[in-house]
């Protein structure tokens, strides 16, 4: 059976909007969705007794949440195959689960958090930080996400040469005609160094250059093996994460490489992943990268 797309409800709106979201992709694809409900109530209210009649107060709470997904699911996208299933832990620990052997997993951006509007330390962020398939978190308001720019943007990264997140956003390119808008970004040294003893603007010529390079190696073979997908490859002088903030908000998705690190949720997934997180204005797909060791060409 192929494997499913899951997402992660909470019945707040940002997690509706992720389940729309996941049921398009899974239409999409041509994949079946599994829909997941994390709730604690046993924990807190106790195990059923077999002659109790009246259902416990978060029992009927995640019967309820799960039961309106459902029921969202089918109307979206009438014949789509899904399943549905509460599970009896804390969100991040069943969306990490749910993603061993899955294509992906969707989240909101937001949930029901104290947090607000921050995403550091929420579901989603702690997710991105530590799964082990591609994670999307549905950003952007809905006028955002019903916009349909027909364009999914990449950003190229150091250790991006055919990886995973190349092939991730070609394949979404292709599944949604859209154009593929690779960005490789690069910056001037505040300081000459001996890697670049130039002159200022030579320079920047030379740095340019290199970044031209590293974006077509990232890109060939994966032209070759989608040539009906256009490409836009743009090589930009500015820190990563604030092109692509800006570029985010004319794109149906942006999709980032990233890998793991020691440290801080978040800051595990590296700099531009974890601002793009938090400021992007379309959806973000964070897509596991080997681990340098594994990755062929490192050195």
């Amino acid at each position: 059976m192929e494997s499913p797309l899951v997402v992660g409800i909470d019945g707040s709106d940002p997690g509706l909007t992720a389940l729309d979201w996941a049921v398009d992709e899974a239409v999409r694809q041509g994949r079946p969705l599994r829909i997941v409900y994390a709730s604690l109530w046993e924990r807190y209210e106790g195990a059923v007794p077999p002659w109790a009649t009246d259902r416990p107060w978060g029992q009927v709470l995640a019967d309820n949440v799960i039961g309106q997904a459902a029921e969202r699911a089918r109307r979206r996208a009438v014949g789509l195959s899904f399943t549905t299933h509460v599970a009896a832990e804390d969100a991040p620990g069943a969306l990490l689960r749910e993603g061993r052997g899955a294509w992906g997993v969707v989240v909101g951006a937001r949930g029901r958090s104290e947090l607000g509007d921050l995403l550091l330390g929420s579901v989603g962020l702690v997710v991105a930080a530590r799964a082990s398939c591609p994670v999307v978190v549905v950003r952007g308001d809905r006028q955002a996400l019903e916009a349909r720019h027909e364009r999914i943007l990449l950003g190229v990264g150091d250790q991006d040469a055919d990886g995973p997140s190349v092939a991730f956003a070609f394949r979404e390119a292709e599944l949604r005609d859209a154009e593929l808008d690779a960005v490789r970004t690069w910056r001037r040294p505040l300081l000459d160094t001996l890697d670049h003893p130039l002159p200022r603007g030579e320079a920047g010529a030379y740095l340019a250059e290199e970044a031209s390079g590293t974006l077509d190696k990232a890109l060939a073979a994966h032209s070759r093996a989608h040539p009906g997908v256009r490409v836009r490859r743009s090589c930009v002088e500015g820190a990563a994460h604030r092109v692509l903030t800006e570029r985010s908000a004319a794109a149906d998705l942006l999709v980032l490489g990233a890998r793991r690190r020691d440290g801080i949720v978040g800051l595990q997934l590296g700099r531009v992943a974890h601002r793009a997180l938090h400021h992007a204005l379309c959806p973000v797909a964070v897509v596991p990268q080997p681990p340098p060791a594994a990755a062929e060409g490192d050195e």
